[in-house]
């Protein structure tokens, strides 16, 4: 315990120029801080200050300035660290007892949730006995118990400050302040989240030579300092994987714990994490506080690569899982959440922002909200827009959705996700333009055949950002994928800007430029594209999130002379050997979704039809025959192995089944297509002599 009563100390040698030069580099709290000058005054009646917030959250900065503002103002401080405070009342109350007797004394305990156990005994025993005029001040990681908010003579005298991370510009200031250069501090303050001590630290970091001329990271010494002071001490090695689990995730469930941590107790995790002072409880679940997360996450990252992969795999796993499965009203967060777990890749980053508060709710659009949705299309984008609106909201409604500010409820956006089945609907050619181009480039690339379709995210409105990174486009974005995720049939999807540069800068690898353009009114649009029957959907996500280019988005060229297939093949249609190929692609990759599999075209092909049965469950017994073939010969076991990883085996994305196999990605992707054209050759001679 440590009691120090030094009065006004400012301006007295190296003690008042190192106070001058940390109020000079202090940063925010201005409501704090004004507080605390009311209470010396007398002017607001608080005799007692709580502050609470995380590790690092800048509790002790703030309490070492309001001392020094306690000394020039002529008051006697009594300092006492809780650290090192004895299980003895009296022994606190010996030190402390200059408030008890004297009005002007202000008592300030720093890390009070050391001896918080003494809380119970100041509300009731001692803090009653205050001189009047007295300040106390009790600073640490937890909020005050709710006996002192029932307590309406508490209620009158208690102050409680929560304190939150520093604004962009406060951490901005505070970097600057402390001579980091404007090109660092994006990447400081992305990596420190507002927090000051980590804030601090990289700036201490940044000033040593070897951090010249070459991008910031937090380094071990940096790592393993923020894990002392921000996360303090953790019961187990299960508990730290939890703590890694709630660090990668968005949010943390108590179910999503035991899909992460199988075998664990869960519930006994999740209490604990939700008592940690730097997690916050949300209406979704727990939320760490940024400088934790990006703490935690670094940490693992540096000390256990694989572990951290691990972790991302298992939670991918759940996200997606969740995307195909859940209801509509979670899929869209399910998506956003799969995504988060790779917001470090720059893709990703740039486009979502994964705001917590979410900022929109989005609804499905009643024919009441048609009047605001024609407004704000007039707003945004013309007359001529506004009339394809109520043209497509006509012929489609259920497409259409809404967005309501979630504070004042006010409707601000809207978007459209059409489904256009094959063949196009010449009054649609003939009313929209936008639609008209899409149409245009499936014909005259990979047509859209009898029994698939084509889908657009033709209106994403909201005019107080248009086409700029919003939770608006976030939604919007997820929608889409969600739905082609859930899709069968889906050959093209669309999404649709004015802004195609700055479009295709943000989508990169993820989505193609079609090269199409459409003009509605003044404004020129254009078509960016995917072709979803090249690859399945957790292929596309694992080629977008590791910065390869899917084949959805790497081969959309035209493709002269290729026929759209007959309005309706019947089983005597010669089927082109690409389009043959691409149909034994799905079926492996519908596989494990029965619905999906069931609408496959080789299901009407004559060399199924004739064996008689089931024609899926004909097709599926031949697919597995030419798969245990390949047991023949070694090629064919590797090609096997690779195949059964990947469709029969459930693993999420190639790269799991990679992983599952032990294989280098490029190895596994050879003998994966080796064995998807060992299969479509075997089921190809039997079509060709079921003719």
């Amino acid at each position: 315990m440590r009691s120090e009563t030094v009065p006004g100390s400012a301006g007295r040698g190296l003690a008042g120029r190192l106070e001058a030069a940390r109020e000079r580099a202090f940063v925010g709290r201005e409501h704090e801080r004004a507080a605390f000058r009311a209470a010396l005054s007398g002017d607001s009646g608080v005799a007692v200050l709580w502050v609470h917030g995380p590790g690092g959250i800048g509790k002790s900065t703030l309490t070492r300035l309001w001392v020094q503002q306690a000394r020039q103002a002529g008051r006697s401080v009594v300092e006492i660290d809780g650290r090192f405070v004895t299980r003895a009342p009296q022994e606190f109350e010996r030190t402390a007892a200059a408030v008890l007797e004297d009005g002007s004394a202000v008592l300030v305990v720093d890390s009070f949730d050391q001896c918080q156990w003494l809380e119970g005994w100041l509300r009731e025993r001692f803090l009653p006995r205050l001189a009047d005029g007295a300040l106390v001040v009790l600073s640490g990681r937890s909020r005050p118990e709710v006996e002192w908010s029932v307590d309406p003579g508490w209620s009158q005298v208690l102050a409680v400050f929560e304190l939150s991370p520093l604004t962009d510009e406060q951490a901005a200031a505070l970097l600057a302040a402390r001579g980091v250069g404007a090109a660092e501090v994006p990447a400081v303050a992305g990596f420190a989240g507002g927090n000051p001590l980590a804030l601090s630290l990289a700036a201490a970091v940044m000033q040593h030579p070897a951090a010249e001329d070459r991008d910031w990271t937090p380094t071990g010494e940096v790592l393993a300092t923020l894990m002392t002071r921000l996360i303090g001490d953790v019961p187990s090695a299960t508990h730290r994987r939890a703590l890694e689990v709630a660090a990668q995730a968005y949010v943390t469930t108590e179910e999503l714990l035991l899909a992460a941590l199988p075998g664990e107790d869960a519930g006994t995790l999740f209490g604990w994490l939700r008592g940690l002072p730097f997690v916050e409880p949300s209406p979704q679940g727990l939320f760490p506080h940024d400088a934790a997360r990006e703490t935690l996450v670094a940490d693992l990252r540096w000390r256990s690569p694989q572990a951290y992969e691990d972790i991302r795999r298992r939670l991918l796993e759940v996200y997606l899982g969740q995307a195909r499965e859940a209801p509509d009203s979670q899929m869209l967060d399910a998506m956003g959440r799969a995504f988060y777990l790779y917001r470090d890749v720059p893709l990703v980053g740039a486009a979502y922002a994964w705001s917590r508060q979410g900022g929109v709710q989005e609804d499905a659009m009643a024919a009441e909200h048609l009047p605001r949705v024609l407004e704000l299309s007039r707003a945004a984008e013309g007359e001529e827009s506004a009339a394809l609106v109520s043209y497509w909201y006509a012929r489609q409604p259920q497409a259409f959705h809404v967005f309501h500010d979630v504070r004042s409820g006010e409707m601000v956006a809207f978007s459209a996700h059409l489904v256009l089945p094959v063949p196009a609907d010449p009054q649609d050619l003939a009313t929209d333009p936008v639609v008209a181009a899409a149409w245009e480039y499936s014909n005259t690339t990979s047509p859209a055949r009898p029994g698939e379709h084509i889908s657009i995210t033709r209106f994403a409105v909201y005019p107080g950002a248009y086409e700029q990174p919003s939770a608006v486009v976030e939604l919007n974005h997820w929608r889409a994928l969600v739905e082609a995720y859930r899709a069968t049939g889906r050959a093209h999807d669309f999404d649709v800007y004015q802004d195609m540069a700055a479009w295709a800068a943000r989508l990169g690898t993820a989505m193609a430029d079609s090269g199409r353009r459409a003009r509605v009114g003044g404004a020129t649009y254009g078509l960016f594209v995917n072709d979803w029957r090249l690859e399945s959907f957790e292929e596309w996500f694992q080629a977008v999130v590791t910065g390869h280019v899917p084949a959805s988005v790497g081969d959309q060229g035209p493709v002269p002379g290729r026929p759209a297939r007959p309005a309706d093949p019947g089983a005597d249609a010669v089927p082109d050997r690409e389009e043959f190929d691409e149909d034994v692609r799905l079926a492996l990759q519908t596989w494990r979704h029965p619905e999906g599999f069931a609408s496959n075209r080789l299901l009407r092909r004559r060399f199924v039809t004739s064996a008689g049965g089931d024609p899926a469950v004909v097709l599926r017994a031949m697919m597995q025959e030419a798969v245990d073939a390949m047991r023949s010969d070694l090629a064919g076991v590797k090609a096997r192995a690779a195949l059964v990883a990947t469709y029969f085996s459930g693993a999420p994305t190639q790269e799991a089944a990679a992983r599952r196999l032990g294989l280098p990605f490029g190895t596994y992707r050879r003998h994966l297509r080796a064995a998807v054209a060992r299969v479509s050759d075997v089921l190809w001679e039997a079509d060709v002599a079921a003719r």
